[in-house]
């Protein structure tokens, strides 16, 4: 018999009372993990959990699930007094903003994989559980079962970070790395996606990088302790990235991945936060070129502590899961112990660099006139706008003629206007592709 067993253990404590919102992929696996676990997580936790109440829509659609468990009004499954946990896994801003809120200002603590809420709101959130003495934890609203947001919240909190970047989207990192594989276009692997279930029907929320946006903008805020929105991220999708940008990359020893970039700029006076989302070529050497079909890796570089790198599983129902029950044996402890976990960290308030200013690198690929006089003007209209070319090549002869060209860093507002300007000319027939490139040496 374990020691959790044993007469005056931690199963003979009154319980925890645990409040599940949500019951599709995500809250039907930690349903059946808090059951099956139940042992295990008392031991942890030092008191027994108990899964009083599961807020669902449809309760006819969970035959699996004890019928007395199911309730369709969420609201009042928060209020009930013996409540003590709340985990949300509803997704979407209300009604699970409203929900919440009011678990927070009842003292109840909340574990959320709401990564659009805690994106958009997630000041007031934190606000609301200081105030009433409640932890706010959120493990799983970024790269599922993956470690962390702890590690940057507790583990790095004496260290100071530079850069956070990484692959946050499994959707995305699928279908680039099948367009890698296979030369395919993006319409083509967006389908195999969704045949295999790793895209959504509507996959909008993917492929142009909202999702993304809403995990760069937390990792910011807990990287650079500064209240940081998705509003704040500049975000560029996948659906204009063609066959031949893939080809291009792998030419250069590079291949294409859909990256969120969240790094300290500015100066040392001055320190700034810039934030983005866009694909970007990065050299095979990199780790992150690595990470392929729908795995996510997250490349984080401190100052002490050097380069770190997290990679794993970064959706599904039961690694978000696992993050999810982390979490909750975590405030659960906290609440045997009358303590609280740490809170929102935005004391440093740092304002956001427009992506205009940011440091960045082109690969630019630009159909030409054949003819003589062209690669100069080309090379002409890039030292108007103060940004160096570092490479430079021609592909194919006359009606095929292309100039390749790789940038050294500049403001990604003088690149931007240097390709605008280039489009205007006569022996510009066409930009065939304008990606931005990271970790490239020589910058």
């Amino acid at each position: 018999m374990s020691r959790a067993n044993e007469p005056g253990g931690v199963l003979d404590r009154p319980p925890l009372k645990v409040a599940l919102l949500g019951c599709g992929v995500v809250g039907s696996a930690v349903a059946r993990l808090l059951i099956e676990q139940h042992d295990d997580l008392a031991a942890r936790v030092g008191a027994p959990l108990e899964l009083a109440g599961i807020a669902v829509r449809r309760p006819n659609r969970h035959p699996d699930v004890p019928a007395e468990l199911l309730t369709t009004d969420a609201q009042a499954l928060v209020e009930r007094a013996d409540i003590d946990l709340v985990i949300e896994v509803i997704g979407g801003i209300e009604p699970a903003r409203t929900l919440l809120l009011s678990a927070l200002k009842a003292g109840k603590s909340v574990v959320s994989a709401n990564k659009a809420l805690l994106a958009e709101d997630g000041s007031t959130l934190h606000a609301a559980a200081s105030a009433n003495g409640a932890d706010l934890y959120y493990e799983a609203s970024v790269a599922g079962a993956i470690p962390l947001l702890r590690p940057l919240r507790e583990s790095l909190a004496g260290d100071r970070i530079n850069r956070v970047m990484g692959i946050v989207n499994g959707t995305t990192n699928f279908i680039l790395s099948q367009m890698t594989a296979t030369g395919a276009g993006f319409s083509e692997a967006l389908a195999e996606a969704t045949a295999l279930g790793y895209a959504e029907a509507d996959p909008t929320a993917d492929v142009d990088g909202y999702d993304a946006a809403a995990k760069a903008a937390i990792l910011a805020g807990l990287a650079f302790h500064t209240p940081v929105t998705a509003a704040d991220v500049y975000r560029e999708g996948i659906s204009e990235v063609t066959a031949a940008d893939v080809a291009s990359a792998a030419a250069m020893n590079c291949t294409v991945k859909l990256l969120a970039i969240c790094e300290r700029a500015g100066t040392e006076a001055a320190p700034t936060v810039s934030v983005r989302v866009h694909p970007a070529m990065i050299p095979n050497s990199h780790p992150l070129a690595g990470v392929g079909d729908a795995y996510n890796a997250v490349f984080v570089e401190a100052a002490a502590a050097g380069s770190l790198m997290f990679y794993g599983r970064g959706a599904g129902g039961e690694p978000t899961a696992s993050a999810v029950l982390g979490d909750l044996v975590a405030v659960a402890r906290n609440r045997v112990s009358g303590s609280r976990g740490a809170g929102e960290s935005a004391y440093a308030d740092l304002p956001i660099t427009p992506i205009g200013d940011v440091i960045t690198r082109y690969h630019v690929a630009l159909d030409v006139a054949d003819r003589p006089g062209v690669l100069a003007a080309v090379a002409g209209a890039f030292a108007e706008n103060g940004v160096s070319i570092q490479t430079v090549r021609q592909e194919g002869r006359g009606a095929d003629a292309t100039l390749v060209l790789v940038t050294h860093a500049a403001p990604d507002s003088a690149l931007a206007a240097t390709v605008e300007s280039l489009s205007g000319r006569d022996f510009i027939r066409r930009a065939g592709s304008v990606m931005r490139v990271e970790g490239l040496t020589g910058e």
